[in-house]
């Protein structure tokens, strides 16, 4: 499984009051939410973001609430995958329970710019800039959490075990 796309590129702890803010939970419509995935750090992000597009950010990514909705409106945006320093503990199992595929690798986030290409491949956990032509490793998923990404998330892993 593949994603390639641009870069859009945030600091250190980017916590999911700014991934999804608070003031718009007042609906479970995911489309509703995306409409204003980062508006409070970076208010073109859902106006220039393209299926497969990637999120690199610093350390501690998704820290704060546990609310699911911020991993959520990520993928509901589109963006195919979100490279980080480091995720806060709920962020990456929420991430995972709505098959957003996420990845550590701090060399990647400090050599990838925004506007940059990168593709990724998440059997291999290789990371590819394309603008700057380096490669970069990150820890794949082990394969029972890359079906479960590739499912769409857990329940509909669930759903395809069980033959439903």
């Amino acid at each position: 499984m593949n994603t390639q796309g641009t870069v859009f590129k945030y600091g250190d702890n980017v916590d999911t009051d700014v991934i999804i803010p608070a003031r718009y939970l007042n609906t479970s419509n995911a489309a509703e939410l995306a409409a204003h995935c980062m508006e409070d750090i970076d208010d073109e992000f859902v106006k220039k973001v393209k299926p497969g597009d990637i999120m690199v950010a610093g350390w501690n990514f998704g820290c704060g609430s546990s609310r699911e909705h911020a991993p959520l409106v990520i993928k509901t945006c589109g963006t195919g995958c979100v490279i980080a320093k480091s995720f806060a503990r709920i962020f990456y199992r929420n991430a995972i329970n709505i098959g957003l595929p996420i990845l550590e690798c701090p060399q990647a986030c400090d050599a990838i710019e925004a506007g940059d290409s990168v593709e990724v491949d998440f059997d291999s956990g290789e990371i590819r800039d394309l603008t700057i032509g380096r490669v970069f490793r990150s820890e794949p998923f082990p394969p029972f959490i890359q079906r479960i990404i590739k499912a769409g998330g857990l329940l509909n892993s669930i759903k395809e075990v069980s033959g439903e």
